[in-house]
This record gives structure tokens, C-alpha cells and sequence, in this order.
């Protein structure tokens, strides 16, 4: 997969995305190249603390390849969380999973809207489905709500400004920071409010773009984590 992105602006001025042209491969991955994925992942996942799934259904990633990688205890019972575009219901036994609103209504064929209660429905409904520990679903200028078996769902507003710069690998940002703080020991709220200040200032930055620890900790330090209450 090869994304080209292009960009329309002045010399002296800011450039913006106007297209982006995707080059995807024409076939899966041979068998020989999923033996080698699967081999090398287990290798990863002895010296790390968390497994991140990202399955955007090109076939580097899949469920069978989890499963792959998992058995005979092959993952030795790290968190293991998922970020799957289109066969997310697919997938059974992870971790966590973070999802967006539009992957949610897709999944379940609901429209949960500004419906609370559809979304705490679809949200059960994934959880049992799913055997998670945890799930974050992300609803864009919406914030985002933490879901977890022993606590009561958490309902956070975005951070920082609506005024967004680049959405670019925003998803990408808040699943790596929750995977990083559920490998620390974190809780499903710790791990998705530090997820939500990564989201947030990410966005507001050009292009594909990193989020430092400086980052993170000056955010949390001048603005406290916030809930909405229901």
C-alpha cells in the first residue's frame, strides 16, 4: 500500500491535502510471506509489552494471522488491542479495541447519531461479541467514550480546539497511545484520556505527524482531564 498525498498552496503559505492517490497491492500475501509475518510477530511480541493490531484489509493483517501469532501461547498474555476497518466483528479475545462511531453503526448496521443509549447498546453488544477488556470509541469533534467491564462508561470531550489542521493518522495516534498506556499498567480511563490529549494535538499539526512525551505532559499540565457526565 503507497498513499500519495498532494498538496495545493503558495510558496510562502500554508499547503493543504487536496487528493490522495492509494496504490493497493493486487492480491494477499502469499502463503510463504504470512508464514514469515507470522514468525517475525512472534518474535516482536517476546520483547514487547502489547501487541497492536492495525487491519485496513489490505492482508498484512488479519484474523487469522493473530490467531497465527497467538497460538500455543505465542503472545504470552500481553494486551493485544485492535484498530480493524471493515471485519472488526471478526476478531475475538483482544484486548481492546477503538473503533470510530462510523465503523461502530457499520459493524452492528445501527444509527447511533447523538443517541446515547444506542451508543451504550452498541457498545455492550461489541464487548460481549468481542470478549473485550476494553473499548474506545472515538466519535470525531464528539470526543470520545472509554468502555471497560468494571467501570462506568467515560464520556470525554475532544481536546483542544474544533479548528482542526490535518486529520492525517489521528486514528493511528490515539490506538498507539492507548496500546502504549495499557502496556504501562494503565486503567481503560488513563489509557483513553491520554489517548484523547495525543488525538488532539496531532490534529493540529500538518501533515503525518508525531506526538512527543513534552507534548503530552505540558497538555496535561496546563488543562486537567475532563468527563461529561451522564
Amino acid at each position: 500500500m503507497t498513499k500519495t498525498r498532494i498538496l495545493a498552496g503558495m510558496t510562502h503559505s500554508a499547503r493543504q491535502q487536496v487528493v490522495r492517490v492509494d496504490r493497493e497491492p493486487d492480491a494477499p500475501p502469499s502463503a510463504h510471506l504470512v508464514r514469515e509475518l507470522v514468525l517475525a510477530a512472534r518474535e516482536y511480541a517476546r520483547a514487547s509489552d502489547a501487541l497492536l493490531v492495525s487491519d485496513y484489509g489490505y492482508g498484512a493483517a488479519t484474523p487469522a494471522i493473530l490467531n497465527a501469532i497467538r497460538a500455543k501461547g505465542g503472545l504470552n498474555g500481553i494486551p493485544v488491542t485492535l484498530d480493524s476497518r471493515f471485519r472488526m466483528m471478526e476478531y475475538s479475545g483482544v484486548t481492546a479495541a477503538t473503533p470510530n462511531e462510523p465503523e461502530v453503526e457499520q459493524s452492528l448496521g445501527v444509527k447511533i447519531g447523538h443517541d446515547w443509549s444506542k451508543l451504550l447498546s452498541s457498545a455492550e453488544i461489541l464487548m460481549y461479541r468481542m470478549k473485550l477488556q476494553s473499548l474506545v470509541i472515538t466519535r470525531g469533534r464528539d470526543g470520545m467514550v472509554a468502555f471497560s467491564r468494571k467501570h462506568k462508561p467515560v464520556d470525554m470531550p475532544i481536546f483542544g480546539s474544533d479548528e482542526v489542521t490535518d486529520v492525517t493518522g489521528a486514528g493511528d495516534t490515539v490506538i498507539a497511545t492507548f496500546t502504549a498506556a495499557l502496556a504501562t499498567g494503565a486503567t481503560t480511563e488513563e489509557a483513553a484520556q491520554l489517548a484523547n490529549y495525543a488525538g488532539g494535538i496531532v490534529v493540529m499539526k500538518r501533515g503525518t505527524s508525531t506526538v512527543t512525551r513534552q507534548e503530552l505532559e505540558l497538555a496535561l499540565e496546563q488543562s486537567p482531564p475532563v468527563t461529561r457526565p451522564h
